[in-house]
């Protein structure tokens, strides 16, 4: 893949359908606290709006999407974004979408104004913990055994990337 090939925009209410089959797919235990993946045929709802979206769209196709919004409702919190969804289908991963994702997330963070963008994940999702370390995150702390999921104990770590110079 070029990265020429790959668009990154942001998503629009019409995006709904291609962006919830992409959801169910990419959904796995590795990455989920929910016991199976969403039934829903919607992602778009009163806490889920379309402008959170960024979509990846290779040869017009969803292929990707991160969702950063910010990290409360707090004004005094109003500096940190948080990202709270990725997915790459999985006929394209390894290939730079995920990263180019998260790239744009950090430059609309940085455009809102945020200093500092966060996220949690699972402590056993090594994938996409080296994927936001090579994206400049850092840990800044976890909550030990945090999730069961499946009989096992799980770790919640939190990371974040400052944005600001």
């Amino acid at each position: 893949m070029h990265e020429d090939d790959l668009i990154i925009r942001p998503a629009r209410p019409e995006d709904e359908g291609e962006l919830a089959v992409l959801n169910r797919a990419a959904w796995s235990p590795l990455s989920d606290v929910s016991p199976q993946p969403p039934e829903e045929d919607g992602v778009f709802d009163e806490r889920h709006a379309p402008e959170q979206f960024l979509l990846a769209l290779l040869d017009g196709r969803v292929v990707g999407y991160i969702r950063q919004v910010p990290a409360t409702p707090l004004a005094s919190n109003r500096h940190v974004r948080q990202i709270q969804g990725l997915a790459v289908d999985a006929e394209v991963r390894g290939r730079g979408v995920g990263r180019s994702l998260v790239g744009a997330a950090c430059a609309a963070a940085r455009a809102e104004g945020a200093r500092k963008l966060t996220l949690r994940v699972l402590g056993w999702n090594v994938p996409a913990r080296r994927l936001y370390e090579s994206c400049g995150f850092v840990v800044e702390g976890s909550l030990a055994e945090e999730f069961l999921i499946d009989g096992s104990y799980v770790d919640d770590i939190w990371m974040a990337r400052r944005l600001a110079d």
